[in-house]
């Protein structure tokens, strides 16, 4: 049972929590005015793992046969036959259920937004099939991140700041338009949609330039909007550092690194505005 537990949460890749969780905490502490109450910080915590959870093994389970077909994805759990439907299953519906009760334990309004915010999440797994909009979709189901961590601790959308939202947005979009760039081929071939597979790789690394721009731009934003003190522009001069980085150790003509880029340079980046932030709410 280990062992399955174990493959499971490789094929979801669990580890990948990190880029969403911290901006909810963001959101939490941002409304909380710092450290929020340690039921709602757990709440918020398993909320953020169970949607993660279910949406990552949903996108298994819609991209399973295309997976098959794509010598990079052939040897995932599902098409390698590690795993089965059903079981993806199971751990799919039981993620989803534990979103919406950590949801219900926190307050009425975190519990009425759940269903949009999961159904966003779940419908991106469905959007590469007709429009390459669908890094867009990733970025507005994450953008929800911060938002929930925000009414989970206020139980409103008063006073929230929204360009925290849209900088996660525009960030997520454009990372996420740089890793399809690995299947941009493969896309084409399979009648899929991406950037990369309608604009080709090098047109699509510029337009992920110009969505990070913009992210950092909201970021910074967020700071002033929340009157965070100089540790928090201390964090956007790292996230501009590890945003430049990202876009340096690839390009069009070479993937190698792009793990590098698009795992360790963004979790880096979601880690240090969060903890930049709580130390700024700490010490104002």
């Amino acid at each position: 049972m280990f062992k399955k537990i174990a493959i499971l949460l490789e094929m979801i890749k669990f580890e990948h929590t990190v880029f969403a969780l911290p901006f909810a905490l963001m959101g939490a502490f941002l409304a909380a005015g710092g450290v929020p109450d340690g039921i709602v910080f757990f709440w918020v915590v398993v909320a953020m793992a169970g949607a993660r959870t279910c949406a990552m093994g949903f996108n298994r389970i819609a991209d399973a046969r295309f997976d098959k077909d794509n010598p990079r994805t052939a040897d995932r759990a599902i098409p390698a036959g590690s795993v089965k439907m059903w079981e993806a299953w199971t751990m799919v519906i039981t993620a989803g259920l534990l979103f919406f009760f950590a949801c219900y334990q926190l307050n009425p309004l975190t519990l009425k937004l759940s269903p949009l915010a999961l159904s966003l999440t779940l419908f991106y797994s469905l959007t590469k099939r007709f429009t390459w909009f669908c890094h867009v979709v990733l970025g507005i189901a994450l953008a929800f991140s911060p938002l929930g961590g925000f009414v989970a601790v206020k139980g409103s959308l008063a006073g929230f700041p929204w360009a925290l939202s849209l900088g996660v947005l525009f960030w997520v979009t454009g990372f996420d338009t740089i890793y399809a760039c690995l299947d941009a081929d493969f896309d084409q071939q399979a009648g899929l949609f991406s950037l990369p597979a309608r604009f080709g790789r090098e047109r699509a690394f510029k337009i992920a330039v110009g969505f990070h721009v913009v992210a950092f731009t909201l970021f910074v934003i967020t700071g002033i909007v929340c009157e965070l003190n100089y540790f928090y522009y201390l964090g956007i001069v790292l996230t501009a550092a590890a945003l430049f980085y990202q876009h340096i150790i690839v390009n069009p003509g070479n993937l190698s690194r792009i793990n590098m880029s698009f795992f360790t340079m963004n979790g880096l980046i979601s880690l240090t505005l969060f903890i930049v932030t709580w130390i700024s709410l700490a010490t104002r």
